[in-house]
């Protein structure tokens, strides 16, 4: 089933969403897109669905068809500061006021969002998997943070993070119990299991 092209017809709406939230290094992405009122394309999917190299296909296919887009980020230490849920609000925002065309109205990916504009906006539980904006977005959200994590990874090599890109894998667990923490690290999360044993 094709995703929905819009909320409501003829009105300029940005579709919203987030990467890396449940990473334990590196900031949380996110990216606001919109599209030309009549524009569609039945490859553009949430991005949890896609393969890597389909991401990055659809990355360039986004960008030369959006009206506008921007990608957003908030920091580790914002992370620590005021909670990953709060630091992917903000990133939102942020990548909403980015947008070189105003929106009318934003659909958010989710059941809550802080709005820090003076837009309406709109949650939607699985709305990656639903309108066209926010799954572009979605995508847009995933490919900028993979490669600043595979960036990263060139300085941090012990981490695994050109693999990871910061999630909790063993390999990454393993390599925080060997090595310590960067200032990557949300300080804020479990960064490593009980079980520490397990890994000497």
């Amino acid at each position: 089933m094709p995703l929905k092209t819009h909320y409501t017809e003829g009105r300029i709406e940005a579709g919203c969403d987030e990467a890396g939230r449940g990473c334990l290094a590196g900031p949380v992405f996110a990216a606001a897109v919109i599209f030309p009122v009549d524009f569609s394309d039945d490859q553009i999917n949430d991005s949890k669905v896609l393969s890597d190299s389909k991401r990055k296909q659809l990355r360039v296919l986004i960008a030369e068809n959006a009206l506008a887009f921007a990608v957003a980020e908030a920091s580790p230490q914002e992370i620590d500061e005021i909670n990953i849920l709060n630091a992917s609000f903000l990133a939102m925002n942020r990548a909403v006021m980015q947008l070189k065309t105003k929106p009318e109205f934003l659909l958010i990916d989710g059941n809550r969002f802080t709005n820090r504009t003076s837009i309406s906006h709109l949650c939607i539980v699985k709305g990656d998997a639903a309108y066209l904006s926010i799954a572009a977005a979605s995508i847009l959200a995933k490919t900028y943070r993979d490669e600043y994590m595979e960036h990263l990874a060139m300085e941090f090599p012990h981490y695994g993070w050109g693999k990871n890109k910061g999630y909790p894998t063993a390999e990454h667990r393993k390599a925080i119990a060997q090595y310590g923490i960067t200032e990557h690290h949300r300080k804020s999360f479990n960064l490593l299991p009980l079980q520490t044993e397990l890994y000497f």
